[in-house]
Order: C-alpha cells, then structure tokens, then sequence
C-alpha cells in the first residue's frame, strides 16, 4: 500500500497538506481493500483522474495574491474535472476542486503553495428555542443601534415585519439569489436576535439593537450547512462591502471543529482580516459542552469576541441563571481561554421563516403566528452583536479591541471556570 501515489504523495508533502487533506487522500484507497491486487493498478489510476476533492489553498504570505492564484490556475486548467471558485483579496487563499492527480502537480511543481486545506464542512450551531442583559436601559436613552450595520454570516434572512424595512443588503453565496430570502430559518432568528423591534408583538420580543440595520450574507445552504470557502467568501464580501453598507459587525453563529491552531486556521485568518479592517466579529463557541476543549472553529480565534450561553431561566431576575450545558467550553487548541463573554442563548424567541426547514421540522417551537423559540450559542452570539452595535453608536471611534474591552469590563463574574464563563456574563447596564 505505501506504493500508491497518494500514500507517497501524503509522506512526501505532509507539511503542505492538513490533516484531513492527508486523510482524504488516504482513504481514497479504502475501496482497494476489498479488490484483488491485480486491479489495483489500473483502480488507482481511475480513482487519481475522477475523485473529485474540495480545497483550500494557501499561498506563502510574501507572495502576490495575484501571481499565485494565477500559477494555480495555470496548472489546474490543465487537469480536467478540475476548477478554482473563489480568489480571496483579502487573505492569501483560493478555493478549488481538484483531483488527486491535479493535487500532485500542485504540490510537486507550484512554488507559490504554502499549504493545502481540506474544505471541510461548516454548520449553523443550533442546539434545539428573555434575553435578561438589561438592554432596555440603553434603549430607553435612546441607544438603539440606529445607523450601525449588522451583518448576519449564516443562512440568510427572511423579511419579517419586524425588520425587513432595514435590510439595507443581502447576497447569496449559495444559491445566488438577489433578494433577501432563507430557507432554513437560522440566520432570520439571529437577525432577530441581534435587531428584532418586536413590531408584530407590541415590543415584547425586541432585540438588543432594534434600530440597527441588517445585511444578510447567506452562506449556509437550506440544510444549515456550508464549506469553509463559502464562509471566508462570505466574510470577504462584508470586508469589500463595509464602506457601502457601514459593516461594523458581523455576527457569526455558525463553526466547524478546530483542528489546528488558530494561526493555520484558514477561517480564523478572515474573521481575523476583518477585525484589522475595523469590523467587530461576534462568533459561537459552540455546541459541545459541558466538556471541556470543545471550543469552534473561527471561535478559537484570540482576537474576535467568542460567545458562550447563558440560561436565564425566562426571568429577568439573574440570580436563578446558569450556563447552559451544551455551551463549549475552552480552553481552546492553542491553550487560550474562551469564551470570551456569556450572553443567553436558552429559549430565545425570535423571529420566524416561514416555509423554511426549521420551520417545519420544529413547529412544537413556534410562538403565536410570527416568532419561534430556538436554544444554542447561536443565539447568544447576536445578542452580543446587537450589544456591540449599541457600544459603537456610543463610541464611533472605538477599535475593534477597544469595543472588546468594553464588552469584557462590562461582564459580570459568575464564579465560574474562565474556560466556561471567560469574563463572565454580560450586564449592558455597566456600559453606562
């Protein structure tokens, strides 16, 4: 076995190719276990040409963007079966699909490649649907996010009533559609989250940010799922985007398992590129918990705010909430502490899709005729972002890191591990 291209191909490159990319290309041979040795030879040599891999590939820092993405094009174009999507200005990445074979000629000849990724699989993180942050204090003052753009990196956005007169832009990575839909429900909950004005229930199930405007970048697919090129696409698009449309956030309830270090995390470099650009990144820690190091992909990240749940029990009274059990807990691959905040993120109610997948195989989470109630750190996270639009309209001036430390300073200790709660649980009343 350690004869077959790809097996020597892994051993001779490992250091240009993750682990998951060293894993696809070995298990392209599984099938071969259960073959006669005879027809091994002429099984690989079909298996090269027509097995089709998704990629990430990353070019050295130093070098132009442009020249590299052109090289690999160049040696792509020669292979058939093969294709680059996505250039990404932004950060010194390309996504492709590519056979074993293009793969090899790739590696063995392009001088510009600094690593290849595995496109792996990114989802919404949804667990299963008040907010007791006391945002209403800011709200009452008149800080409502008015004029500060959120943007929503998920599965689009439904024009419900109680936002669709600001939603202000929308792009489908998708499906490339140019009006503002989502057919899976998430990303409209979240928007919700973040900037809901409770017009169709007199105010009751309002978002931190109930003026703010919203943009929608779909990157998730009806099912909830996407890839890693599609979620840097995305985040690119808000970075190319942010003057048009005034990005200040961009709020992110979505991850994949962290493999690697932040450092080498293709993700991680874009939400990280928008954070030096001056757009704040709220991102989910995820789903895992109660364990320990279970900690998402781009949420590892040391630089963006990383968002855990908090249960407040339906009150606003604080001393009966708790962690919600499924939120991750770090510390993270690299060792760093994360969570960065808690906000809740147990039964919140928000915003409805109709038609959408979550929509029919949830309806016990319906609320009344336009809002449901949905449970996961993907609603504590634009909750945050909602949060982080009102600190903005207060501070136009502020950094993302400063706005960061405004949020963290105005987190309440909840005597917990740091690797559960990070600096604790918000409190918008100490933003004052």
């Amino acid at each position: 076995m350690f004869g077959f291209s790809m097996i020597k191909l892994v051993r001779q490159h490992a250091d240009k190719l993750d682990l998951q990319m060293r894993s696809k290309l070995v298990n392209l041979y599984r099938p071969m276990r259960k073959t006669p040795c005879f027809l091994h030879s002429s099984i690989e040599k079909w298996l090269t040409k027509r097995s089709k891999i998704k990629v990430l590939i990353e070019f050295h820092e130093e070098e132009a963007n442009v020249l590299a993405a052109a090289q690999v094009q160049e040696y792509i174009a020669a292979h058939r079966n093969c294709k680059v999507h996505h250039q990404f200005g932004s950060i010194p990445f390309c996504s492709a699909t590519v056979t074993a074979n293009a793969l090899e000629d790739l590696l063995t000849n392009c001088n510009h490649i600094k690593k290849i990724h595995y496109d792996r699989e990114v989802r919404a993180l949804l667990d299963k649907a008040s907010p007791s942050i006391h945002a209403d204090v800011l709200n009452q003052s008149g800080v409502t996010g008015k004029d500060i753009t959120i943007a929503i990196v998920d599965t689009g956005i439904y024009p419900h009533s109680d936002i669709k007169d600001r939603i202000i832009g929308f792009k489908d990575l998708v499906n490339k559609k140019s009006e503002a839909y989502d057919d899976n429900g998430h990303g409209t909950h979240c928007a919700g989250d973040a900037a809901g004005n409770g017009y169709l229930s007199d105010g009751k199930y309002k978002g931190p940010a109930p003026e703010a405007n919203l943009v929608g970048v779909k990157v998730l697919n009806k099912m909830g799922s996407g890839s890693l090129s599609t979620v840097i696409a995305g985040v690119q698009w808000c970075i190319d985007n942010k003057e048009k449309y005034n990005i200040k956030v961009i709020s992110m309830s979505l991850g994949s398992s962290a493999t690697q270090p932040a450092a080498e995390d293709p993700v991680v470099k874009a939400v990280e590129k928008a954070w030096k650009e001056g757009i704040v990144v709220c991102v989910a820690a995820g789903n895992e918990g109660p364990d320990d190091n279970t900690v998402s992909s781009p949420g590892i990240s040391p630089k963006v705010i990383t968002v855990g749940a908090i249960d407040d029990q339906n009150t606003l009274d604080r001393s009966d909430d708790k962690i919600a059990s499924f939120s991750s807990r770090g510390p993270t691959i690299d060792g760093i502490t994360k969570p960065d905040i808690l906000t809740p993120g147990v039964n919140i109610v928000s915003l409805r899709s109709p038609g959408s997948y979550l929509d029919k195989v949830a309806k016990d989470s319906r609320v009344a005729k336009d809002y449901c109630s949905l449970s996961g750190t993907s609603m504590a996270t634009p909750i945050c972002a909602g949060v982080v639009a009102l600190v903005i309209q207060q501070n136009p001036d502020f950094t993302p890191d400063q706005v960061k430390e405004k949020l963290i300073n105005a987190a309440e200790d909840w005597g917990l591990p740091a690797h559960s709660q990070g600096h604790g649980y918000l409190d918008v009343s100490k933003l004052i």
